[in-house]
């Protein structure tokens, strides 16, 4: 299932400039062509994404309460957030904001949604 929607995209968009900034100042890869680990966590990414229970209403990582990535890669997506993040206000101050919007989404937990209906 290929990620559809507006905010599932922009979500993907925002992790791919994450990885970019992160990628050139700690691989020194391309601006635009990152190296084989971050292209490889990339695809990590995405997939988590497309299988995310919450779909449109996905919360950002750090407010999730499911843990969808495996210990080796949430690590990685921490040290990239915890890099980049600050660094995405100068180089990409739409995604960040929306980003930072984003953070202010209720999060509930999908079992509980489902006991609900």
């Amino acid at each position: 299932m290929p990620l559809t929607t507006p905010r599932l995209k922009r979500e993907h968009l925002t992790m791919q400039r994450m990885v970019e900034i992160y990628c050139r100042d700690h691989h020194g890869a391309g601006a635009a062509i990152p190296c084989a680990e971050c292209s490889q966590f990339l695809d990590y990414a995405e997939r988590r994404l497309e299988k995310c229970p919450y779909g449109e209403g996905k919360p950002t990582c750090a407010k999730c309460p499911i843990h969808c990535y495996k210990r080796a890669q949430r690590e990685q997506a921490k040290a990239i957030m915890r890099y980049a993040g600050p660094r995405m206000t100068y180089r990409h101050p739409w995604l960040a904001l929306t980003h930072l919007l984003d953070k202010l989404r209720k999060v509930e937990h999908p079992m509980e949604m489902r006991r609900r209906q």
